[in-house]
């Protein structure tokens, strides 16, 4: 089984050509450095949680929309080594590539399939 990164964050819903193309960019350095597959996907039916939610999670404001990502690598080992390189490469830093969105409330992690249908 493949392993998997995932994301959610907050972006705001006027800024959201400018969060595709800022995905579009990085979605080829990620696959250059080994991921299988990267996606991007613009919150459509995301409802607001009494205890918990994607909303809650990363403090969405009114003027946000919740984007949930993924990135697809064959192994731990060769996401490790490909994220290393991703953050390193000039083409994703922030003077080049900005992000249109607060990352300090984006949430992410690493994840092993355990299920795969």
């Amino acid at each position: 089984m493949a392993y998997v990164d995932g994301f959610v964050a907050a972006v705001p819903t006027a800024n959201r050509e400018a969060y595709r193309e800022h995905a579009a960019k990085a979605s080829v350095v990620f696959k250059e450095h080994g991921a299988l597959s990267f996606v991007e996907c613009w919150g459509d039916d995301v409802p607001d949680g009494e205890v918990t939610s994607f909303p809650m999670a990363v403090k969405c404001k009114p003027d946000e929309t919740v984007v949930f990502s993924w990135i697809t690598w064959p192994s731990r080992q060769v996401r490790d080594e490909g994220m290393k390189k991703v953050m390193a490469d000039p083409r994703v830093q922030p003077d080049v590539n900005p992000m249109p969105f607060d990352g300090k409330r984006m949430i992410y992690g690493g994840f092993e399939p355990i299920v795969e249908a």
